[in-house]
C-alpha cells in the first residue's frame, strides 16, 4: 500500500494534482447547479408573469 502512495517517489506530485483536479469537479458541478437553479426561478418567476397577464 505504501508504494502505491509513493507512486513510484512522484507521489509528493501526482496526489496533489489529483485532489486539485477532483476539487476542480466539484466546483464546477456545484457552480452548475447553482445557475440552473437560479435559472429554473427565474424562468418560474416568468411564466407566472406570462399566465396573470394572459389570465387577466
Amino acid at each position: 500500500m505504501q508504494s502505491f502512495l509513493e507512486m513510484g517517489g512522484y507521489g509528493a506530485y501526482v496526489w496533489p494534482a489529483y485532489i486539485v483536479s477532483a476539487g476542480a469537479l466539484v466546483a464546477i458541478a456545484a457552480l452548475i447547479r447553482r445557475r440552473a437553479r437560479t435559472l429554473s426561478k427565474k424562468l418560474r418567476a416568468a411564466n407566472e408573469s406570462v399566465s396573470k397577464r394572459s389570465a387577466a
